[in-house]
């Protein structure tokens, strides 16, 4: 917009120009229209709502206070220091916290991300915020649980909060608090080394409000190595219930790279779960069949299961013997089966466990193939699944609500299989990752069906980029092995 159609925008009513200005998103598209006239500055600074500031930031209290001032109803900021150097500038301080809390009358969510600078008494600040709802903490050295008692008390309507990396947290007199006295919805705890799984237990009545729980003990991919540690497969952790205490709210259930042995931990919540939508286990030690049952039993609104195996040491006193396999067998996929109907999303990933040895992975085909035909899965990734292969593909050809399927290191699944999935009904996305023996010829069966709308091969060494390139407008092709397609073969995402 130019000068000359600024001066064309005073004619027209206030509350006409804030309506077109609610409609442009990009914040570089916002910056340059607040330099056209006064009126668009102030318009548009009144609407701004939400910043995002870093390196960049003045940390002058003068400075400071006039950024509130430009944009004076911002109810959500982010702080992010990552890649923060010294020749950067001063980094915002406790004193650059408290202008901020004192001076954003509408701040409802507040982000700090490696912020080296602020410290408990900083963080002490935010209990001037009565309206803030959700903190994020990423990366703050200096913050100690003596900060978050005082947020705890402090901010009496919060509702989410984050922390990650978060090393300097240890005592959980916050979390016993907020358990107590707060209205917790959103709980996340990732790589805070001092925070074990057996302290957030100590959350109480606390978790009968919270719909989100996410709790991550290592940073990285740990030790996945069966070790010389054993399980008993029959051991129930819901025989003997010794917490007491509910979470019928709660939705959305993540826990990653803990060990549950030899106490029960966090493995209880899988049996109380009334309400969950969603859950993800990533490397879980020590869970079995009956925490798997547990769940099902309870959670019939189930949509969404996520469960990353590794190998891990089980040992039976009843038969006597030791086996070496993933967490769960053919029992946990028929009780989803039973008692979870409106399953949609399914994503399965095995690490460590070899093609050659079929029963290193306790699920078997059979069993997969009951989990298919019982629930209406739309979403399917499979990640080194040594059980899976043509049969396996034959099956998934007549689910009628499959949209969107991902292999990754299926080494089973040939061009057969292919010519069976062309055929599901539903099929639009197809993703393959290091799938060796799918070739030229698989992938025009997928052409002649004419029913994707995108398609993805990465790194399978007998599919052409000629071949890939007709089956549908949207493909993406790689033939490279790279660290980026390790990291989507370990954690996922497109």
């Amino acid at each position: 917009m130019s000068k000359g159609d600024a001066s064309e925008t005073r004619d027209l009513p206030e509350a006409l120009v804030s309506e077109i200005v609610k409609k442009i998103s990009r914040t570089s598209d916002l910056n340059s229209l607040s330099l056209v006239s006064k009126q668009l500055y102030t318009i548009e600074g009144n609407q701004r709502g939400a910043i995002r500031v870093g390196s960049g930031l003045c940390t002058a209290a003068e400075a400071l206070i006039s950024l509130c001032a430009r944009f004076p109803n911002l109810f959500k900021v982010e702080i992010d220091y990552s890649g923060w150097i010294p020749g950067h500038g001063n980094q915002l301080d406790n004193k650059g916290l408290f202008v901020f809390s004192s001076n954003c009358s509408s701040l409802i969510d507040l982000t700090l991300s490696f912020c080296s600078y602020i410290d408990d008494s900083g963080l002490g600040c935010l209990a001037y915020c009565k309206t803030l709802a959700s903190l994020s903490l990423n990366s703050t050295p200096q913050i100690t649980s003596t900060g978050l008692i005082s947020v705890a008390v402090g901010c009496t309507s919060l509702s989410a909060l984050r922390l990650i990396d978060c090393e300097k947290i240890d005592s959980v007199e916050w979390l016993e608090y907020l358990g107590r006295n707060g209205s917790l919805e959103e709980l996340v705890v990732k790589n805070c080394k001092r925070i074990n799984h057996h302290d957030l237990l100590k959350f109480g009545s606390g978790w009968m409000k919270l719909q989100k729980f996410e709790f991550q003990r290592i940073n990285g991919i740990h030790d996945l190595h069966p070790g010389y540690e054993f399980y008993d497969p029959y051991y129930d952790a819901h025989g003997r219930d010794i917490y007491d205490f509910c979470c019928e709210s709660l939705k959305d259930l993540r826990l990653a790279r803990i060990k549950t042995s030899p106490e029960i931990g966090l493995r209880v919540l899988l049996g109380k779960c009334k309400s969950l939508e969603k859950l993800c286990l990533e490397y879980v030690h020590a869970l079995n069949d009956n925490d798997m049952i547990a769940l099902s039993q309870r959670c019939s609104n189930l949509e969404s299961i996520s469960l990353w195996l590794s190998l891990q040491r089980y040992y039976s006193e009843e038969d006597g013997y030791c086996e070496t396999r993933t967490s769960f067998t053919d029992k946990s996929l028929y009780a989803l089966a039973l008692n979870c109907p409106m399953l949609q999303i399914v994503d399965l990933r095995f690490t460590g466990c070899s093609p050659d040895y079929l029963t290193e992975i306790g699920f078997t085909q059979k069993g997969f193939v009951a989990l298919v035909q019982s629930c209406p899965i739309r979403v399917l990734v499979l990640n080194n699944a040594n059980f899976f292969d043509d049969e396996g593909m034959k099956a998934l050809s007549s689910s009628p609500y499959l949209d969107t399927l991902e292999l990754i290191l299926c080494h089973a699944v040939t061009d057969t299989g292919m010519r069976f999935i062309a055929h599901a009904p539903s099929l639009s996305n197809l993703t393959l990752r290091a799938c060796h023996k799918v070739t030229d010829a698989g992938v025009t069966e997928l052409r002649r069906a004419h029913k994707l709308e995108s398609l993805v091969i990465e790194y399978c060494g007998e599919i052409s980029l000629q071949a890939a390139q007709g089956v549908t407008k949207s493909v993406h092709y790689s033939s490279k092995y790279s660290n980026a397609l390790m990291r989507k073969i370990v954690f996922g995402g497109a």
